[in-house]
């Protein structure tokens, strides 16, 4: 059995989607299926040859459509070498020549390849909705109709990475019916066991809480993280107590308009630290050492990083914006607010103010929902299942 992965990037500091495709396929190695992937980057970029799997890499897309010419010359070719084929996100270039080769094939051979389309969150009403995207949300809704709506309905199915994902995808366009709607969840690779390392190297990076218990937000900085209510509620709590945890906000983005709003706002407390980038032992370290992982996201389709700090046995508390928040509460690995400033000042005061004992529970809890839910294994077996139908 053969998939073809079909992506704008596989650039691995893009994340997402393109991660994700790398945490599946050895898995589905040992399940026998053979996966390539194709994408719109440089043959020599820093990242190619470094997988386990071929990339065939067609050269910089062209302008915000992210067009390739020789995407369908590409596809034509090879179609045939595949028994399904995957589409990896919405609204660019590769999605619209995948769905036309595919058309054209089907008219010359009935046995061409199952089409799928996995839109990792693209669906979400947030981004029709959300405070400054007028322009984009009308940009998508003409994009729908004149493209993507065909490209989503008649593909044999469309991947969902969790349950929420599959409902929200309801209720944004019209008109909306896939052939099938599969939810066949998300997964990461167990983190590497704790080691002094790990320590030594965010410490490195975040020498500020040396020896003292922090509240970790490891994501992008961006406002539909909702790093804003983070700090904000941050700041309203520390008016109650001198007492609480410091505060890490790491990830890229604090060199952005928004990110320097948020340094602004968070400068007059000391104990809201900005690292930066953390990555590699230094990223584990960070998890590792956490009292909780924090991220109040307006939308988040997944949450890898979510997902990462279960696995580190650390409790979560999360906004119900973030779409696996279910499988959370429901198993006890963390807590769940409202995407709003009241709502995320009390989820994290509710959360310190847990005894000892209950939040020694919610640690236990952490691990157990990553196993049940979210590792590679699970989710690479689902995939399978889905699109085979079995």
């Amino acid at each position: 059995m053969k998939i073809l992965r079909v992506i704008a990037s596989m650039n691995p500091e893009l994340g997402g989607p393109c991660q994700g495709i790398r945490n599946s396929i050895p898995e589905l190695a040992k399940l026998g299926v053979i996966n390539e992937v194709v994408a719109f980057d440089e043959p020599d970029a820093f990242f190619m040859g470094k997988d386990s799997f071929p990339i065939h890499a067609l050269g910089e897309a062209k302008g915000p459509w992210a067009y390739n010419k020789q995407l369908i010359p590409w596809l034509m070719d090879n179609f045939q070498r595949f028994d399904v084929i995957i589409i990896h996100g919405l609204w660019l270039y590769h999605g619209y020549a995948v769905h036309k080769a595919w058309k054209e094939l089907k008219k010359i051979n009935n046995n061409a390849p199952k089409l799928y389309v996995m839109p990792h969150g693209m669906l979400d009403p947030w981004f029709q909705h959300a405070e400054g995207r007028k322009l984009k949300a009308i940009r998508n809704w003409v994009y729908w109709k004149a493209i993507e709506q065909y490209v989503v309905n008649e593909a044999d199915g469309v991947l969902f990475t969790c349950e929420e994902e599959l409902k929200l995808a309801r209720e944004t366009f019209t008109p909306y019916n896939p052939q099938k709607e599969l939810n066949v969840g998300y997964g990461i690779i167990a983190p590497p066991a704790f080691t002094d390392q790990m320590k030594e190297a965010f410490l490195k990076l975040c020498p500020e809480v040396q020896n003292e218990p922090y509240l970790l937000f490891l994501s992008r900085i961006h406002v539909k993280k909702g790093v804003d209510l983070l700090i904000n509620a941050y700041l309203e709590l520390k008016k109650t107590s001198l007492s609480l945890p410091k505060l890490v906000i790491a990830g890229p983005g604090g060199d952005t308009a928004y990110g320097q709003q948020m340094k602004e706002l968070a400068a007059i407390d000391q104990d809201i630290i900005f690292p930066g980038m953390v990555s590699g032992l230094a990223k584990w370290g960070a998890f590792y050492g956490c009292e909780a992982f924090v991220l109040p996201s307006h939308q988040e389709n997944f949450g890898i990083a979510v997902v990462e700090a279960l696995a580190c046995n650390k409790p979560v508390l999360i906004s119900d914006k973030v779409n696996i928040w279910r499988e959370i509460v429901d198993e006890g690995g963390g807590m769940m607010s409202k995407d709003n400033q009241v709502d995320t000042y009390n989820l994290i005061k509710n959360y310190l103010s847990l005894s000892v004992k209950e939040k020694e529970k919610m640690t236990c809890c952490a691990r157990n929902v990553y196993f049940k839910y979210f590792t590679i294994e699970r989710a690479s077996t689902k995939l399978y299942r889905a699109i085979w139908g079995l």
